[in-house]
């Protein structure tokens, strides 16, 4: 079986799919991965058919420093170019399925899979890496925002979201238009999937976020995705010194979401009395930390003392599979319910938005995070648990009952 997964978005969104993909065809499926090119040495090493999508999501979404202005524009231009991106990745998405698939997993933000798998004639699931579906036990993550609004307010409020306008709204209607399909909203195809109870996989630990009641039969909480392995990989002799001169460190770093200047960072690290690795930073940090680039979380978290991070699905993920505490740094769309999450189950303090984070804020929260016991054998626990979970059983179910 031919498997195509389609995953506009950032590294956290490709990587979760390419590490599926990866066991899928370890078990006799042929797997593409549709991503962003930035992405291709990811797909590729993963073992996995790499199929391009237009386009650069990271550069669009990536936030200025703490306090910083954001570049001027208005929020109709961001829009315009969100729009922009997702009707390239939905002319991205036809050509890949047209390069040969016998079906489609799309995530939570490809919903013109849905339209080219119905043009085409062949099954589309989704596979989701956030809680989409309106429900009453989360407030809809579009909001930006873990405050629960009360379980009517989060079920009201999560479905008006969900038949809101959105950016893959239009290219969905072209698609379908130059197809020959009829006339459907993207809004309008999810509540008729919705009513069908159709399939749609959750790349999510039912340890970490409960599957919710009020879910249809058709929503599969399936566990985590993980990245796959790189087999040759092998840390820096420096990052390995590091790691042996001195108690275990603490992680810092935002991914695709944000860029922070080092000099924050090593404040707040330094107010908590904590040694460092900090990601994306360039250059000497000094004897008490060290900048990293690209390393496996699998790897490096294990060796933290805490980690400190944007509480992305994937990098929240690492943190307690890893075994060890976190603070959230939440910046936009699900990484506030995840870093409520890591917080609610007692791994780790209250998380800091964003837009209110400063080297005092962060200190603190640093200094709580590594001196609390509980936090660090709850985050074990959370940890030992997620380890029985097997993320791939339920989407192997999923593509034989097609």
């Amino acid at each position: 079986m031919r498997v195509l997964m389609v995953t506009p978005g950032t590294r956290g969104d490709v990587a979760p799919m390419a590490g599926l993909g990866s066991r899928l065809q370890g078990l006799g499926y042929e797997v593409a991965v549709a991503a962003n090119p930035a992405y291709a040495p990811l797909v590729v090493e993963s073992g996995c058919e790499f199929r391009p999508l237009p386009g650069d999501l990271a550069g669009l979404i990536t936030q200025p420093a703490p306090g910083a202005k954001a570049s001027s524009g208005s929020v109709l231009t961001f829009w315009r170019k969100l729009t922009e991106y997702m009707d390239n990745a939905a002319t991205g998405t036809l050509a890949a399925a047209e390069a040969g698939a016998d079906v489609i997993l799309a995530n939570s933000v490809a919903p013109y899979a849905y339209d080219i798998a119905d043009a085409l004639g062949i099954p589309a699931i989704g596979a989701h890496l956030q809680p989409i579906e309106p429900s009453a036990a989360y407030p809809p993550v579009i909001m930006n925002s873990a405050q629960s609004l009360g379980a009517w307010g989060n079920k009201i409020i999560g479905e008006r979201a969900a038949a809101g306008p959105a950016p893959y709204d239009a290219p969905s209607a072209r698609l379908r238009r130059e197809l020959g399909l009829g006339k459907e909203s993207r809004a309008a195809g999810e509540r008729r999937r919705r009513k069908a109870k159709a399939t749609i996989l959750h790349g999510i630990s039912p340890t970490v976020l409960p599957r919710p009641a009020d879910w249809h039969s058709g929503l599969v909480m399936a566990g985590y995705w993980w990245p796959a392995v790189e087999p040759d990989w092998q840390p820096s002799a420096d990052l390995v010194d590091f790691l042996t001169a001195g108690p275990p460190p603490v992680f810092v770093g935002f991914g695709s979401s944000a860029h922070i200047d080092p000099a924050f960072i090593l404040e707040a690290t330094r107010r908590a009395g904590v040694r460092a690795v900090v990601q994306g930073a360039e250059g000497g940090l000094g004897d008490d930390a060290i900048a990293v680039g690209s390393v496996p979380h699998e790897w490096l978290f294990p060796h933290m003392a805490a980690v400190v991070h944007h509480a992305g699905a994937g990098t929240a993920a690492a943190g307690l599979r890893a075994g060890v505490p976190a603070v959230g740094v939440p910046v936009y769309t699900d990484q506030p319910l995840w870093a409520s999450r890591v917080a609610a189950l007692g791994a780790g303090p209250a998380p800091i938005p964003y837009k209110k984070l400063t080297p005092e804020r962060l200190g603190d929260a640093i200094m709580k995070v590594v001196s609390t016991p509980s936090y660090s054998l709850r985050a074990a626990e959370l940890g030992a648990a997620i380890a029985k979970e097997d993320g791939t059983v339920a989407v192997v179910g999923a593509l034989r009952n097609l």
